[in-house]
Order: C-alpha cells, then sequence, then structure tokens
C-alpha cells in the first residue's frame, strides 16, 4: 500500500504518466525501486527526484487515515475491486480513496448530474427519477454538489438504497460542507464517498473536471436533469459521450435557461427523457439481473417528502430572518443532527435556503 500512496503523492508525476510507469514496470512497488537511469527510459525522471520516501510525513498521514475505520479502503488500479467499467477509460485513476461498500463499484449505474441552481422542478424531477430508478435496481452515482447531485442522492436514499457520491476533495473532508449530513447519510445507508484524491485535498478548481470523469466512467450512462450550455454537466455529459456511454437528457421549457443545455445535448445525440422508462429501455440489456420489475403499487410521486416531525419542526421554527443552526437547535429542541438532515431536506426541497451572511431562513416555493 505505501508504494501506492507514494505514487499517488509524487509530486510532478501525472496520472497518464503513472500508468506508463505501471505498465513498464509491472507493479507499484517495482516502479518505486526502480533506478533513475529506468525512471529516464520512460520519461520520467523529474518524477522519480520528487517521489515521496515511504516515511514521507504526507504518505504516513495517508496510511493513518487508512487505518482509521474498517470503512476505508485504498482501491488501486489493480485491485481486483477495482471497477472494470472505470478500468476502461483512457486515462482512468491510479487509484480511488473509498469510504463505505467497496462492492458498489462493481454494480451497474447510472450517472445524475445538473445544474447546481436548479429549479425546484428539476430538484423534483431529480429526486423523483433517482428514487424510482434506485427502486427499480439502477445504482445513482453523482458528485455530492449542490442542486441536482444532492436531489439524485437523496431520491436513492428516500428509496431505502444506496447511492455513490464521487468527491473533488479528500474523503476527509465534504465539499461542499452544508452536505456533511448527507454525505453521513450515504455513508448510513450503505452507499460510499470516492475520490482519487488523496486525504487534506481541498476543494481546487481544477479537481472537479477530472472528477467528472470518474462519474461517467463509473457508469452506464449519464442522465442530464437540468444545465444552462455553460454547466459542467455538459463536461461530464460530453466525456461520456467519449467513453461510449449512453447520455440522457431530460428536456423543459423553451423560457427556461436551465433547459438550454439538455437540449443542445439532444440535438448532439442524447436521449430525450419524459420518464424513467426510457432510461431503463436503453439500459435494460446491460443491467441484466440487477433490473426489477415495477411495484405493482401506487406509483412514486416526484414532489420531495420533508414531512416527517424533525422536518415539520424545524419548518415551523423558521422564518424570513436568518437563524443559525445553533438557535434553531434550541427553539426546535432537536439535535445537531436532526437539525441539520431537516435542513438538508428542506433545501432540496426548495423551503429553506442559506442567507449570504450565514443562517438559514424559510422559503417561498415556486
Amino acid at each position: 500500500m505505501l508504494a501506492w500512496l507514494r505514487l499517488i503523492r509524487a509530486k510532478g508525476l501525472r496520472n497518464a504518466n503513472a500508468l506508463v510507469l505501471l505498465e513498464r514496470f509491472g507493479s507499484a512497488d517495482a516502479v518505486c525501486a526502480a533506478n533513475a537511469a529506468q525512471w529516464l527510459s520512460v520519461g520520467a525522471e523529474r518524477a522519480k527526484v520528487l517521489l515521496p520516501d515511504a516515511d514521507d510525513a504526507q504518505v504516513q498521514a495517508d496510511a493513518a487515515w487508512l487505518a482509521g475505520g474498517a470503512d476505508r479502503h485504498l482501491v488501486t488500479l489493480q485491485d481486483a475491486r477495482y471497477p472494470e467499467q472505470l478500468k476502461n477509460i483512457t486515462t482512468p485513476p491510479l487509484a480511488l480513496f473509498v469510504r463505505g461498500d467497496c462492492a458498489l463499484l462493481a454494480q451497474p449505474q447510472l450517472a445524475m448530474v445538473g445544474a447546481r441552481s436548479a429549479t425546484p422542478q428539476g430538484l423534483e424531477n431529480a429526486r423523483g427519477f433517482a428514487a424510482e430508478l434506485s427502486r427499480r435496481g439502477v445504482l445513482i452515482t453523482s458528485g455530492l454538489a449542490i442542486g441536482v447531485d444532492g436531489a439524485a442522492h437523496a431520491g436513492a436514499l428516500d428509496a431505502k438504497a444506496p447511492t455513490i457520491a464521487v468527491c473533488g476533495t479528500g474523503l476527509d473532508r465534504v465539499y461542499p460542507a452544508r452536505h456533511k449530513a448527507l454525505a453521513q447519510a450515504i455513508l448510513d445507508g450503505g452507499g460510499a464517498l470516492v475520490s482519487e484524491f488523496a486525504p487534506g485535498t481541498e476543494a481546487l478548481p481544477q479537481n472537479f473536471p477530472s472528477r467528472n470523469r470518474i462519474i461517467s466512467g463509473l457508469s452506464l450512462g449519464v442522465l442530464v436533469v437540468e444545465a444552462s450550455r455553460d454547466s459542467g454537466s455538459l463536461i461530464t455529459a460530453r466525456r461520456a459521450m467519449e467513453q461510449g456511454r449512453e447520455v440522457f437528457a431530460i428536456p423543459g421549457s423553451i423560457h427556461n435557461p436551465l433547459a438550454k443545455g439538455c437540449h443542445q445535448l439532444i440535438r448532439e445525440g442524447a436521449k430525450l427523457v419524459e420518464s424513467v422508462d426510457d432510461v431503463l429501455l436503453e439500459l435494460a440489456p446491460k443491467l441484466g439481473a440487477w433490473l426489477r420489475e415495477q411495484a405493482p403499487v401506487a406509483s412514486v410521486s416526484v414532489a420531495p417528502t420533508s414531512d416527517d416531525a424533525a422536518t415539520a419542526s424545524l419548518l415551523a421554527a423558521l422564518t424570513d430572518a436568518p437563524q443559525s443552526v445553533d438557535a434553531l437547535i434550541t427553539t426546535t429542541g432537536l439535535s445537531p443532527e436532526q437539525v441539520n438532515t431537516a435542513l438538508l431536506m428542506l433545501e432540496l426541497d426548495g423551503r429553506a435556503g442559506s442567507a449570504a451572511g450565514g443562517g438559514f431562513m424559510r422559503l417561498q416555493r415556486r
């Protein structure tokens, strides 16, 4: 494991170069044991100089983080648990840090992505589609961002199903911070948090396009719920096209700027989606035994559900004036965990929002 951590931490060694070294030398241990002349033969002498020692503080900190819980894993490219779907993209990650259930990585997945500033209708669609797809046996993968990503994860949790969140930071932190409760709910629900970035890695802008290739690479297809023409979701969708994945898009009103990206993808060949069956029809041959028949009971409602007692209590306490989490805990008598979870549900539902200066306030649903 230390050899892999040394490669991950090597300054100046890009992922693509690390893949070349692995192919040339056969293993991470052999790469780290090679001399300068051998590294030079594959054009990587600078990275050899900057390869950290096994006792390097960062390498040891990474090893300590991995040893800090039974649910923490390093899944390397040569690990049997590394997903074949991801291994076959052009530049697969050298390794994946995982919290939660590693076995999920091998299951058939559908990525759901979309606007961070999604409309209430977009959030309802994301949550409703994710819930029903999860009930039908499709594992939902997304990026833990606010907006559509968060709603997709919440929909899977509504269905009592696991979901995978691919992160653009190290797994010792959650970005955005407001999704700490959601990240914990994903783990508690049997899901997984995944990142190619070592612990301690901050939310740097360049990390997210890299993260997006993993979201699409893990999945059989990508469903775009809402997106503007310059949205990062379109990058994910186009990566998916390059990787030979199916791309789906939900159309919207011609007057909605967040529908324009979806309409553009449809013009480029994405499949127009009006119902869950539009997705399942395309993916059924690849889902195989994972696909479950539609439950004979009532159909799922796409409207978010946030009417449990804790959420109702918190909603009653919210006003038009921003209040801190501590103040809401005092007013409602709820635990910090209950308040954070209820706030998440209300934000996804469009009934609450965070104020610019801090604190949370009640919103009128449009």
